[in-house]
């Protein structure tokens, strides 16, 4: 078991290490060039700054019995399809129950921007998020060992 983190602007990425450490588990951060990460315990991989290519790269990265920490949807989607569970950096877990209603929402989303309409921006974090990120993630490795 691996904690693989799409670490292009993910909060929270010290309860991660933190719980990697704790649990001996590698953690994996991956994030564009355009990113500058250092961490102690967790390795860094950099890729390229080309449309999807950190998604591109935790996907194919990515085996059974992995966590993955992302806030995209489409790779939770793909790693979920891989027998990996995932994470969103606020502590939602990812599922199939909830999946296809997420990707919808996106769809939804997307169609009202192109067509120029507005969306809500994403709401500040607060330290719930933390709570349930620490709470939800020390769930899915408990589960998992």
């Amino acid at each position: 078991m691996r904690i693989i983190v799409d670490a292009d602007g993910c909060p929270g990425r010290s309860i991660i290490e933190n719980l990697g450490k704790k649990f001996n588990i590698p953690v994996i951060m991956y994030c564009d060039i355009n990113h500058i990460l250092s961490s102690d315990y967790a390795s860094v991989k950099y890729m390229d700054s080309g449309f999807q290519s950190v998604d591109m790269a935790i996907a194919n990265e990515a085996f059974a019995n992995d966590i993955i920490v992302t806030q995209d949807f489409g790779v939770a989607a793909m790693v979920l399809g891989k027998n990996c569970s995932a994470i969103s950096p606020k502590g939602y877990i990812y599922d199939d129950d909830n999946m296809d209603r997420l990707l919808f929402e996106r769809h939804i989303s997307q169609k009202v921007r192109r067509s120029g309409g507005k969306t809500s921006n994403p709401k500040k974090r607060k330290t719930e998020d933390d709570e349930r990120l620490y709470k939800n993630l020390l769930k899915l490795i408990e589960k998992k060992l």
